[in-house]
């Protein structure tokens, strides 16, 4: 865990608002619009849901998987994100204890 990467990733309020769409995706999209949530959430919704370019997203989703906030795994042509949630709770007992 590289909690200086985790830190810099949690800085920037589009990365938080991404950790929150995959934490709670049914919140947010449809499981029609998805093909349920099994795999986790395509990057083109998760693009839709931050109404930015597609690079911008890319690079916001780049930053969380570098910081091991999100896992991504290759189905295809598409890519699907979900949450490290081991490592989210290794960092809040982090936060928790050392802070």
């Amino acid at each position: 865990m590289d909690i200086d990467l985790i830190f810099k990733a949690l800085a920037n309020p589009t990365r938080r608002q991404i950790l929150e769409w995959l934490k709670n995706p049914n919140q947010f999209l449809s499981e029609e619009q998805c093909g349920g949530f099994n795999r986790g959430v395509c990057a083109g919704n998760i693009e839709k849901l931050g109404n930015v370019s597609q690079s911008t997203m890319s690079n916001h989703l780049s930053v969380l998987q570098q910081a091991g906030l999100i896992q991504a795994e290759k189905y295809g042509q598409w890519s699907y994100f979900s949450r490290n949630e081991a490592l989210i709770q290794q960092y809040i007992d982090y936060l928790k204890n050392s802070l």
